[in-house]
């Protein structure tokens, strides 16, 4: 059985508008490829693109910090509590095969410092020029693209 690409989304929690309207359309997009998306579950960034994705039908999977499944956004279709914290990040990571990073603060530095540790591609939507070796997009589409296309390239 080949199982589907799954793109990890990351971002502020608590993100502007057009931070979360970028992120619609990233998920938006994943959704159209026939990816999963993967992110933590919450608000902001993560709702934002959950809720992209599963308006085109797309499949989302929500890491969430607590024990408590009910603490998903409406958009996320598997809600995986782990009692873990911030220490999700490390799963939503390694269960990614690319990941694409949108502006946030400092769980998203910690989701990107994983995805450099275990290799996951990166690409920075309009976001983190001050962190050096990450793929850079300006538009959703072509985040979405690249993500694909560099996780073809590590063979996941």
């Amino acid at each position: 059985m080949e199982r589907a690409r799954t793109i990890a989304v990351i971002g502020a929690g608590d993100a502007s508008r057009a931070v979360c309207r970028l992120a619609f359309e990233v998920g938006c997009e994943i959704a159209r490829r026939g990816a999963v998306l993967i992110n933590g579950g919450r608000t902001g960034v993560m709702e934002a693109a959950a809720a992209g994705a599963r308006s085109q039908a797309g499949h989302t999977i929500g890491i969430l910090p607590g024990n408590d499944r009910s603490a998903a956004n409406q958009h996320i279709e598997f809600a995986i509590a782990t009692g873990m914290g911030e220490a999700r990040n490390a799963i939503i990571v390694a269960s990614a095969d690319a990941v694409i990073a949108l502006a946030g603060e400092g769980g998203t530095m910690a989701e990107i410092g994983f995805a450099k540790k275990m290799k996951r591609p990166i690409v920075a939507l309009k976001s983190w020029p001050e962190i050096k070796g990450l793929h850079r997009a300006e538009t959703p589409a072509d985040a979405v693209a690249l993500a694909f296309k560099l996780a073809a390239r590590r063979g996941s």
